[in-house]
């Protein structure tokens, strides 16, 4: 059975996933459009990082980034680090990381959530579950800037 815990993103095997996620990041993407955190910047008090494992395998990592809201302004979140190790695909891992990140953030009473990916046909089936699950394209949000190489998406939720 897959299970799904908040995991320290420094965690030797998290660590490598981490690593394999940045190297092909930067393999299909220019450096200025690679968004990517790594593991130090994951461990950021704003952010909320999970692993899904079975019988302690690693099978993927994800997590949720708080974003700053004016008062009274709606709150909202970025997905980040979406990685399903290599061996594990096809298993539904993603879509199981994706629920628990949403169902996270209808808990925290989020107004919606929103995530960048890239434009490269390598990032289509990423672009196809987030669209399954009813993400649409919205402009850039938070710090992020119009990019050829990035499509925004969001989630009203």
């Amino acid at each position: 059975m897959i299970s799904i815990d908040r995991d320290d993103p420094a965690r030797p095997d998290v660590h490598r996933l981490l690593s394999e996620h940045l190297a092909d990041m930067f393999a299909t993407s220019p450096a200025e459009s690679v968004h990517a955190l790594d593991h130090s910047a994951l461990s950021d008090p704003s952010i909320t990082f999970w692993t899904a494992r079975e019988d302690g395998t690693l099978l993927g990592c994800g997590a949720l980034k708080l974003l700053g809201a004016a008062p009274g302004a709606v709150r909202h979140g970025e997905i980040k680090s979406m990685r399903t190790a290599a061996g594990a695909r096809g298993r539904g891992v993603a879509t199981l990381m994706l629920r628990h990140i949403l169902e996270d953030a209808r808990n925290r009473n989020l107004g919606r959530v929103c995530l960048e990916t890239g434009t490269e046909d390598y990032f289509a089936p990423a672009r196809r579950l987030y669209e399954r699950h009813g993400f649409t394209e919205c402009p850039p949000f938070a710090d992020y800037s119009l990019d050829p190489n990035s499509v925004f998406m969001e989630l009203r939720l």
